[in-house]
């Protein structure tokens, strides 16, 4: 466990706590990536070791605290495997019980021998951070490959809009972008960038994870740079930070973020931004931040329709079977998925990428009976999230009947169009048969689930209460 301590003195550097911390660096790296390690752990410093106490110093409280969170318990295993190891210099510490302290320092002879700085280019400035940006931009995220539909319309509009105007609108400043995992936020900023940077190449634009700019901030505080942090991101035209909830708890990085956001607005430059949930309903986030996050425009990306994602599921295929030679997929194969991988897009496209891969491998036709073998965990996961029961008791309690008349004889049209809603929504977010679905509902046989899903399908299309009433239960279901 790491216990914090403030600035206590200057013990004297232990020659052995070195040089054990010296071989265990190529290890950590390897398991936390070098990423972690060079924005968490470059910047601690062995000063004393031995009598059950491990003394690290570091540059700031902030980097302290997020150490001693996260990465103590890895620390102490990589620390007693060394010293267990029998390292020449490790001078018998003690192991396995040892405590671990962390304590801040200050002054710049304290600074670590391989610190830099953004200025002198060892650290990302301006102009290699906007590299970076791009390298790490989707090529396939653009607009031409993003299929709009009911859920996502208002946010898909609102990002072009931004990527096509050269001049900020104010009423879209901030855009902000909220939905679930896996519908969409991700690749709407990326073509937001891409469209950009084809219109208008003059202009500077930034798309980073909130994680990302967190790491940039904690780098300027080590390498007592932070004039420069400010600077290369407050000179761009378009600032793109994405799940922003991660910085949910971290009072530092939400007050740099709060001055480079109202920087940016302030100079009327456009700033975009998505969460997993609503500016309101963000915990841990700052009411300041919040207020202002929910100032511009703000665009919620409903989980998809079952015509969204098949319309998703037809273009991929389109795609695959384009680039890859593909064998192309029956479409009632495509509905199907549709209809039963419900969770989030990614996971549908997953889903197609399985079935076209043991189409390759197998070299037969895909029918649905080998759909269901081997996407069996898939299907089993999105069936215990959907059951028939629930779609009844959802539907029962939205259209306020007892689930006893919906399985009844009665034909009255109060009971019959919830009865109808429900076999419908049982078609289309479970796996059970249509003779499964009307032995569920009083032992109805599969013409008349048949009849009732076609019926609340063409009615869909004309009744826009109707649509509604479905789009708003699927989003409880799915929740």
């Amino acid at each position: 466990m790491f216990e914090k301590e403030g600035q206590t003195g200057s013990p004297d550097e232990d020659a052995g706590a070195l040089a054990v911390w010296q071989s265990m660096q190529p290890p950590l790296r390897r398991e936390l990536g070098g990423a972690v390690f060079d924005s968490w752990l470059a910047a601690l410093h062995p000063v004393a070791s031995g009598d059950e106490r491990l003394v690290f110093r570091v540059p700031s409280s902030f980097i302290r605290d997020w150490v001693a969170t996260h990465y103590s318990d890895c620390i102490l295993r990589h620390w007693n495997k060394v010293v267990q190891e029998g390292h020449p210099e490790a001078n018998g510490s003690l192991v396995l019980k040892q405590r671990l302290f962390l304590e801040t320092y200050a002054g710049a002879d304290a600074k670590p021998s391989t610190a830099a700085s953004f200025a002198n280019g060892s650290a990302e400035d301006e102009e290699s951070l906007q590299q970076q940006t791009t390298s790490r931009l989707n090529e396939r995220f653009t607009f031409e490959n993003f299929v709009e539909g009911k859920s996502n319309v208002m946010a898909y509009t609102a990002a072009k809009r931004v990527a096509e105007e050269e001049r900020t609108n104010g009423s879209f400043n901030p855009l902000f972008l909220y939905g679930g995992v896996g519908l969409g936020k991700t690749h709407l900023m990326h073509a937001i960038a891409w469209e950009t940077q084809r219109r208008f190449p003059q202009r500077k634009c930034i798309y980073l994870s909130a994680e990302k700019f967190m790491y940039q901030f904690v780098k300027a505080l080590r390498f007592r740079d932070t004039i420069a942090f400010k600077e290369q991101f407050r000179k761009v035209d378009i600032l793109m930070v994405d799940d922003i909830q991660f910085i949910a708890g971290k009072e530092s990085t939400q007050e740099e973020f709060f001055h480079t956001f109202n920087a940016l607005i302030d100079q009327n430059h456009q700033v975009v931004i998505s969460a997993d949930r609503s500016p309101s309903d963000l915990t841990g986030i700052e009411e300041r931040i919040r207020s202002r996050l929910g100032g511009g425009l703000v665009a919620d990306i409903h989980p998809t329709d079952y015509e969204l994602r098949l319309g998703i599921l037809h273009m991929k295929m389109d795609e695959a079977v384009y680039q890859q030679n593909a064998q192309k997929i029956p479409a009632e194969v495509l509905e199907f998925l549709a209809r039963n991988i419900v969770s989030n897009v990614r996971e549908m496209e997953g889903a197609l990428k399985r079935v076209l891969a043991h189409a390759n491998f197998s070299g037969r036709p895909v029918e649905i009976t080998t759909v269901r073998d081997v996407l069996r965990d898939l299907l089993r996961a999105n069936t215990r999230k959907t059951t028939i029961d629930e779609i009844q008791r959802q539907v029962a309690e939205h259209y306020h009947i007892k689930i006893s008349d919906m399985l009844s004889a009665r034909r009255t049209r109060s009971v019959a169009v919830p009865r109808q809603v429900a076999m419908y929504l049982a078609k289309e977010l479970t796996t059970r048969s249509l003779p499964e679905i009307g032995r569920k509902f009083g032992g109805r046989d599969h013409t008349t689930v048949l009849h009732a899903t076609r019926k609340i399908a063409q009615q869909r299309d004309r009744d826009g209460d109707l649509a509604e009433d479905l789009e708003l239960l699927r989003r409880k279901l799915n929740d």
